[in-house]
C-alpha cells in the first residue's frame, strides 16, 4: 500500500502545514510509570491538537483541485475530523464531518470552530461512516478517510522519520491505534530505517479491533464496541491496513478506558500536557503495567491527541 519513499514524500509535502512537535524526556517525576528511559512524542501540540494534521495534509495536497470543488467530507471519532476540517479551511472549501454519538462535546466545539458542518449519527465510527460515503456520493464531495487511504496513512508516516532523528537509539515504540493508520505507516518507516525497534500498538478492552483480527488471522468485525472513547473505537479495519499491521507491528495491548482516563490526568500533574484519552493510552500501557521494560530500554510513546479530558 505505501512504501518508505511515500513517507518521505510526505514529509517534504506537508512541512509547510504542520509542525515538528517536540520529543520530552519524562523524568524527574512524582510518580515514575516505568523503569526505562522514557521520552513522549507530542503529537497533541500538532495544529487541531493531533497527528492526523499531517495526513489529511498530505491527503489535500495530493488531491486534484477539480475533486476538491464539492468540498470534502469525512467521518471521524474527532480527530481526524479536526484535521480535515482544517485542511478544507486552508483549501477554501467547505467540510462536513460526520461524528458518532460518543464524540466528546469539546471536540464538537471545535469542529464548529474550524467552520465545519458536524453531523452527529451512528454509535460507532462504522456506522456514521455510511453516511458520510453517502454524503460523498450525493453531493460530489472528495471523501478523507481517516485510516484507510495511502496518502494519510503516508502523511502519519511521517511521525516516525521525526522520531528515529530525535531518539536514534529508540529500542521501543508505543501507538494507540483507532482504525490503525498511525501506526500502519509508523510501523512501514521504522522498519524500513531501523527494523530493530520493537512497535507496539495500545487498543482499548472495548475495541480491539485489530488484536482480535490479528489473532484470527484476517480482519474480523467485533460483535460489539464498548468503549467511549470515540477516537479509538472501530468495529472492523481495512484489509490493507491488517496487513501493514501484521508485517510491521510487534504486538499489540489492551488497556481500559478508565485506564486512559487516569493516564490523562497522570499526564495533566506530572507534565503539564492537556491530553486526550487516545493520547494518554501509551502511559495508561505502562501505569497499569501491561508493558514493562527495564532500566536503561530507551522507549518512545506518542501523545498522540489532545484534550481537556483530565480537567474533568
Amino acid at each position: 500500500m505505501i512504501q518508505l519513499a511515500d513517507i518521505q514524500a510526505a514529509a517534504g509535502r506537508i512541512a509547510p502545514y504542520i509542525r515538528r512537535t517536540p520529543n520530552i524526556r519524562a523524568e524527574a517525576l512524582a510518580e515514575p510509570v516505568t523503569a526505562a528511559d522514557l521520552s513522549l512524542k507530542l503529537e497533541c501540540l500538532q495544529p487541531t491538537g493531533s497527528f492526523k494534521a499531517r495526513g489529511a495534509s498530505n491527503k489535500l495536497l495530493t488531491t486534484p483541485k477539480e475533486e476538491l470543488a464539492g468540498g470534502v467530507v469525512t467521518a471521524s471519532g474527532g480527530n481526524h475530523g479536526l484535521a480535515t476540517a482544517r485542511a478544507a479551511k486552508l483549501a477554501g472549501v467547505p467540510a462536513t464531518i460526520f461524528v458518532p454519538k460518543s464524540i466528546t462535546p469539546a471536540k464538537v466545539d471545535k469542529l464548529k470552530r474550524w467552520g465545519a458542518t458536524v453531523e452527529i449519527i451512528g454509535d460507532i465510527w462504522n456506522e456514521t461512516n455510511l453516511h458520510a460515503l453517502a454524503f460523498a456520493k450525493e453531493n460530489g464531495a472528495a471523501y478523507f478517510h481517516p485510516f484507510a487511504d495511502r496518502h494519510v496513512i503516508a502523511g502519519q508516516g511521517t511521525t516516525a522519520l521525526e522520531l528515529l532523528e530525535e531518539i536514534p537509539d529508540v529500542d521501543t515504540v508505543l501507538v494507540a491505534i483507532g482504525g490503525g493508520g498511525l501506526i500502519s505507516g509508523m510501523g512501514v518507516a521504522i522498519k524500513a530505517l531501523k527494523p530493530s525497534v520493537k512497535i507496539i500498538g495500545i487498543e482499548p478492552e472495548g475495541s480491539p479491533t485489530l488484536k482480535a483480527s490479528l489473532d484470527a488471522g484476517r480482519v474480523v468485525r467485533l460483535p460489539a464496541v464498548t468503549s467511549r472513547v470515540a477516537t479509538m473505537s472501530c468495529a472492523e479495519t481495512d484489509p490493507a491496513v491488517f496487513e501493514l499491521v501484521r508485517d510491521h507491528v510487534d504486538d499489540i495491548v489492551l488497556v481500559s478506558d478508565e485506564a486512559m482516563l487516569e493516564a490523562s490526568r497522570w499526564l495533566w500533574f506530572e507534565m503539564g500536557i492537556a491530553a486526550d484519552l487516545s493520547g494518554a493510552a501509551a502511559i495508561a500501557a505502562l501505569r497499569e503495567k501491561v508493558l514493562t521494560f527495564p532500566a536503561g530500554h530507551k522507549v518512545g510513546a506518542l501523545v498522540c491527541g489532545a484534550g481537556p479530558d483530565a480537567l474533568v
